[in-house]
């Protein structure tokens, strides 16, 4: 048998799987949820620069893997900021019109909520 703790949406299960089970079906254990896991507190990565008026948020969760702009640059619409990785495929987070990069405040390896302002523009 091996134990395996599995996350679905959130919730945290403890499944036990039995394995060589020759002689047709084995009974059904139910499985409950765990007690979810205590996250070590994650320290915030400072902000580059004063927040912006325009806000472009994370369209879902993910991890930042790259980060095309700097705090400063002048950008326009369409163009790529930063690429997110979500499903194993990488997603180009762009400008929402033209302007100037305020702040951004995640760093390549973040990981980040859906909805959570990632970048500022003016």
């Amino acid at each position: 048998m091996k134990n395996y703790t599995i996350t679905v949406n959130g919730n945290v299960y403890d499944v036990t799987v039995e394995e060589g089970t020759a002689s047709g079906s084995a009974p059904a254990q139910v499985s409950r949820p765990a007690p979810a896991p205590k996250a070590a507190p994650k320290a915030a990565p400072a902000a580059s620069g004063a927040a912006g008026s325009i806000k472009i948020n994370s369209p879902m969760p993910g991890k930042i893997v790259d980060i095309k702009a700097n705090v400063g640059d002048k950008v326009t619409k369409g163009q790529v900021i930063l690429v997110l990785e979500a499903m194993k495929m990488e997603n180009d987070i762009v400008a929402p019109e033209d302007g100037t990069i305020a702040s951004i405040s995640v760093s390549v390896g973040s990981s980040v909520e859906s909805g959570e302002t990632i970048a500022t523009m003016n």
